[in-house]
């Protein structure tokens, strides 16, 4: 897609999203000012120019070369924005998750140096006066899909475009998916989706791994993975019939070798099996445009599915993190689990909390496929609201985004088959704010749990914290001024992404970043982005996270299954008959016409025999009844087992 897009409005968009004639028209929420329409027009063209560049592949070498490209890259990036490498941030209320506490914040080298008042810091250092507002650690988005490719079709926001997107809307690191494919290297697609990020990412990122199948072959793959790359969470599914979904056997086997390698089990849960016959047969109804998505994917088949995980989780003893929580019905399932003792984490995306699947019955074809993803957004209203409760309360402990963004041709795939509807939406730029509008500066939640469930909650789990997810001396300089009371409406217009249309287009926000710092560098300032790609550190993992490792590794030492003591039994045991359990039955006379065949068996039911009429003996008496002394057989003898 070449040049800025120039429409905000219903009037303004493309054919292909304008709202039908005879169908309603909504207005935005929001209007815009002449600043934002000034400001459109000064930004377009860097903004084309710079989605050209990020779609230029550079020539890969091997993996020394690529290091020493990556290097290159990050210090000409320092030395351009040298000014930025020692910050002090002055007068702001520093926010972690379990505290909040006015101080100077004091930048050095990529690394949080000082953190307190009256801060005795060397010469020539940038000061950046926060004026009250709130210093929090950078956000960490852990669902992320940017070099998934749809039959062999990248989404238009890669690894350059969104992370651009991330650091625009608070975001400092983000989690993506390797996504390979059935039969492929594990090992070998994971080392291609790190080069073509150490090339791109503007942001420090890590990185999932997919199982697409369960085999023995997986296993060796997967401890390189977790004892020599860094990764210590890999995700697996339950839906995708005869693609990548699994068994209950096969979840079994790898929740136990998963857990003994001390990995995080992140689940895909939708019921593949039943997910197919629905669809199967909403296409015989006639039903093929995206509406068919919700209806053959309703949200029981989602409950169910979380249920069936956290049960096998419980099994084996394994931490379960369930990805992409969009129902009520699968939220409350998991709040249940986790009351219950379960170790399991739920991770509901932007889409999930900022809108509902009503929109899958929108007249127009590429406004409802755009929200097509997988489990879908549930048609009930109410949805947001009640996960942002559960994130307040901390039911809920992360928001990934699920960022995915194929275009409306890449869609248009699928416009006769809601089946081959390539699945996935925007949220990575609109993560934090929708948090922050719907629950916290609602007074659901404090601003300690917007920061836990942002930013420190995902650090915990994987295995970066405190590196990440916190303000404190020895961190990561990833940190952002958030302003609470800015108010942002949503538009494609001026978003980072490169897709040309917005699920939230038109919405008002409340609560934007101001200022972000990334390793140490102010990249996101006055609306305006200051990045290069190839600037973005990959960062290792450890496995065996203390925050979802804990409880496991105590219930393994004080839950060991020992048999019961007890004498050997010598009473009697029944004989049972060895006969085979099947008997080949007799070929039939067409088969085998010469084998003799066995002499027909008489039906005494169809004897002419007849005890009807005359008898001989009819004049001799009987009585009624007559005693037997001995029954046949003998009496019965009941002997006691005491």
């Amino acid at each position: 897609m070449s040049g800025c897009r120039l429409w905000n409005r219903e009037h303004e968009l493309p054919v292909y999203l304008a709202n039908p004639v005879t169908s309603h028209q909504h207005k935005p929420a929001g209007t815009r000012s002449a600043a934002e329409g000034a400001r459109d027009s000064t930004n377009c063209s860097s903004s084309a120019a710079s989605r050209d560049r990020s779609r230029e592949r550079e020539p890969s070498g091997d993996e020394s070369t690529r290091a020493r490209s990556h290097h290159a890259r990050t210090e000409e990036a320092r030395d351009t924005n040298g000014q930025s490498e020692r910050l002090l941030i002055k007068g702001g209320r520093v926010v972690n998750d379990d505290q909040s506490f006015y101080a100077d914040v004091y930048v050095e080298d990529g690394v949080i140096k000082q953190v307190g008042e009256n801060l005795v810091v060397p010469g020539g250092v940038r000061v950046v006066e926060a004026d009250g507002r709130m210093v929090i650690p950078g956000g960490i988005d852990t669902n992320t899909c940017l070099n998934k490719a749809y039959l062999e079709s990248p989404p238009v926001d890669d690894f350059y475009q969104g992370t651009k997107a991330a650091l625009a809307g608070g975001t400092t690191m983000i989690i993506d998916h390797v996504t390979p494919q059935p039969g492929t290297s594990l090992l070998q697609v994971f080392e291609q989706w790190q080069e073509v990020a150490d090339r791109k990412c503007c942001c420090d990122y890590s990185l999932h791994v997919d199982i697409p199948q369960w085999d023995e072959g997986v296993k060796d793959e997967l401890e390189v993975l977790v004892q020599e790359k860094g990764i210590n969470s890999f995700q697996v599914f339950m839906a995708y019939k005869d693609l990548f979904q699994m068994t209950d056997t096969q979840l079994y086997e790898a929740f136990s070798f998963l857990s003994d390698l001390g990995a995080v089990v992140l689940v895909h849960a939708e019921n593949g099996d039943l997910i197919a016959q629905e669809q199967k047969k909403i296409l015989e109804m006639g039903i093929t445009g995206p509406e068919g998505h919700p209806l053959s994917r309703p949200e029981e088949l989602e409950a169910e599915a979380v249920f069936r995980a956290i049960t096998i989780g419980n099994r084996v003893n394994c931490p379960v993190y369930i990805t992409r929580v969009m129902s009520k019905s699968a939220a409350d399932t998991l709040t249940q689990a986790r009351r219950k003792g379960c170790v399991v984490f739920g991770e509901p995306l932007t889409a999930s909390l900022a809108t509902d699947g009503s929109h899958y019955w929108n007249r127009n074809w590429a406004k409802a496929a755009a929200c097509v993803t997988s489990p879908p957004l549930s048609p009930d209203p109410t949805t947001p609201q009640h996960l942002h409760t559960l994130l307040a309360c901390g039911d809920l402990q992360v928001v990934g985004s699920g960022h995915c963004a194929y275009s409306t041709a890449q869609k248009a795939i699928g416009k006769d088959n809601f089946t081959l509807i390539p699945e996935g939406t925007n949220g990575l730029e609109e993560r934090m704010g929708f948090v922050w509008d719907r629950a916290a500066a609602l007074g659901k939640m404090d601003e300690n749990q917007f920061v836990a469930v942002t930013s420190t909650n995902a650090a915990k789990i994987f295995n970066l914290y405190p590196r990440k997810g916190r303000i404190a001396v020895g961190s990561d300089a990833d940190i952002v001024i958030w302003d609470p009371d800015r108010i942002k409406t949503i538009t494609a217009k001026l978003q980072q992404s490169a897709l040309e249309y917005n699920i939230f287009e038109g919405m008002e926000c409340r609560g934007v970043p101001v200022l972000v710092v990334s390793q140490g560098r102010v990249v996101y300032e006055d609306e305006k982005l200051n990045v290069q790609q190839g600037t973005g550190r990959f960062i290792p993992r450890k496995p065996f996270p203390d925050h979802a490792y804990q409880r496991i590794n105590t219930r393994n030492k004080v839950a060991g299954r020992q048999a019961v003591s007890r004498g050997v039994y010598d009473g009697p045991v029944y004989d049972v008959p060895s006969t085979p359990k099947y008997i080949t039955p007799a070929p039939s006379a067409k088969t085998s016409p010469t084998t003799q065949q066995p002499p027909p068996v008489r039906n005494l039911h169809q004897s002419n025999f007849s005890l009807s009429g005359a008898q001989v003996d009819d004049n001799v008496p009987r009585r009624s009844g007559h005693r037997i002394i001995a029954p046949p057989g003998g009496r019965s003898n009941i002997t006691s087992l005491g």
